[in-house]
């Protein structure tokens, strides 16, 4: 058995034109100037609402502000997110053998009302989202702790450059894919130990 931790924005759900729309309405409510474009994502060293914010030319003493406007908009949204196609197949393979957790800088609402829509709840043994304190690694390092008993591997599955370094961080294998919001040569910078161009390559990593 192994701990699986999926990263949510970008590698479960497909929100890239959440993100883009959200985040150019925050600035218009902020009174910032900026066209906000997929690059404000792609080239991300961490990916965060906070970082994406300064990204997108938010003065530091609004970020906060940008960072809530935005996780508001999300929870606002009438229906959640889209699933990637072929991710519930593949949840549903691995949590009949593994774990599954979700480590996010979305809020927990946000992904358990995506995880709700989908029939996926029940799979999913636990959510670690903005507003569980710590960073990524630590927040890994957290599931890692209360699922891992006897030296099990675990695993991270990320779509940007900082879920590799936190993978990396907290001593676990980085898996990224190629599907969500960072370009593949933005991704191998971290070096991560497998690539996924699709969903069903999970599995033959996990399983392998």
């Amino acid at each position: 058995m192994a701990l699986i931790i999926f990263d949510y924005d970008g590698v479960l759900a497909d929100t890239l034109d959440d993100l883009i729309r959200f985040g150019q309405e925050a600035c218009n409510q902020l009174g910032v100037n900026h066209v906000v474009t997929k690059d404000d994502l792609s080239n991300l060293e961490v990916m965060s609402f906070a970082t994406y914010g300064r990204a997108c030319e938010v003065p530091e003493n609004l970020v906060d502000e940008f960072v809530k406007i935005s996780l508001n908009l999300f929870a606002e949204k009438e229906s959640p997110p889209a699933i990637f196609d072929g991710l519930s197949e593949v949840i549903k393979h691995l949590s009949l053998k593994h774990k599954i957790a979700i480590v996010t800088t979305n809020s927990s609402q946000n992904v358990r009302a995506f995880l709700t829509k989908h029939g996926l709840e029940s799979l999913v043994h636990a959510v670690y989202g903005v507003d569980t304190p710590g960073s990524k690694a630590q927040k890994i390092s957290i599931a890692r702790e209360r699922f891992v008993k006897n030296g099990e591997p675990v695993f991270m599955i990320g779509d940007a450059l900082s879920d590799v370094r936190a993978a990396k961080e907290a001593g676990v294998t980085s898996i990224v894919v190629t599907w969500g919001h960072q370009n593949l040569k933005t991704l191998l910078r971290g070096e991560p130990d497998y690539v996924a161009n699709f969903p069903r390559e999970l599995i033959d990593v996990i399983e392998r």
